[in-house]
């Protein structure tokens, strides 16, 4: 079985809805690292020019390749990532190899099943 890892950068009150609609999508787990900065292609200043720094959680899942693109999409869709700027980013990135994944190896190859 072969592995993507989804990094999701969002703001931190859409963190709970990301992680909801990306399990509904086949996510079997995920990890959260919190308070993260990040910034979109114009910074946000306040009213008296003052930087404003808005404050992301950067969400990690491992998840089965076939499943993956869908829990991107479901991800792109929750995070409104595309309706302005500076929402949050999601990338795909291949994984070489994971351990601690066994577990979920049995409910995922019949969910995959299921999908081919």
């Amino acid at each position: 079985m072969r592995f993507k890892l989804l990094l999701a950068f969002v703001e931190d009150a859409k963190t709970e809805a990301v992680l909801t609609a990306a399990r509904e999508a086949g996510a079997t787990g995920a990890t959260v690292i919190n308070n993260a900065r990040g910034e979109g292609l114009h910074q946000k200043t306040t009213f008296f020019g003052l930087s404003l720094d808005v404050q992301r959680d950067v969400i990690l899942f491992v998840v089965e390749e076939h499943l993956a693109r869908s829990i991107l999409e479901t991800i792109e869709q929750v995070g409104e990532f595309d309706s302005s700027s500076g929402q949050g980013i999601a990338v795909q990135l291949d994984v070489e190899d994971a351990v601690g994944v066994a577990h979920q190896m049995e409910t995922l190859t019949k969910v995959v099943e299921a999908k081919l």
